[in-house]
């Protein structure tokens, strides 16, 4: 079955990381070009942001984290994505994460990985070709 309207897209800052401008930056640009953005404030647990993912039926989710735990609460939320049936979900990430841990993200089921200086073009060209196939 098929959802009409935009596609909807979570943008969610977990952990204890509290800068958020760029997570804001792609939510602003998200939702100018013309998807529904959910965006989920900062220090959410990965609890948290599950529960708004699975409630709002997003399409896409988008976590953001510049404190280096990446590895760890990436892996609760994918975790938790499984336990609620919602690995349908495109995953992606962005923020200082260092390139040897690329493809560990890659493994839990994070389509793409963005780090500093991403050209909003290629960030925006990566969803829509990611969230292609949905619906």
């Amino acid at each position: 079955m098929s959802k009409a309207g935009p596609k909807r897209i979570l943008i969610g800052k977990v952990g204890l990381d509290g800068h958020d401008r760029g997570a804001k930056f792609i939510a602003r640009a998200l939702r100018n070009a013309g998807y529904e953005v959910i965006y989920t404030g900062i220090r959410r647990t990965p609890e948290q942001i599950v529960r708004t993912a699975v409630d709002e039926d997003v399409d896409a989710l988008g976590l953001s984290l510049l404190s280096g735990a990446h590895n760890e609460l990436f892996a609760r939320v994918v975790e938790l994505l499984q336990q609620e049936n919602a690995e349908n979900i495109v995953l992606f990430c962005g923020g200082t994460i260092p390139d040897k841990d690329i493809p560990h993200l890659q493994s839990l089921g994070f389509r793409r990985v963005f780090t500093p200086g991403t050209p909003l073009a290629e960030i925006l060209g990566a969803l829509e070709a990611e969230l292609a196939g949905k619906r």
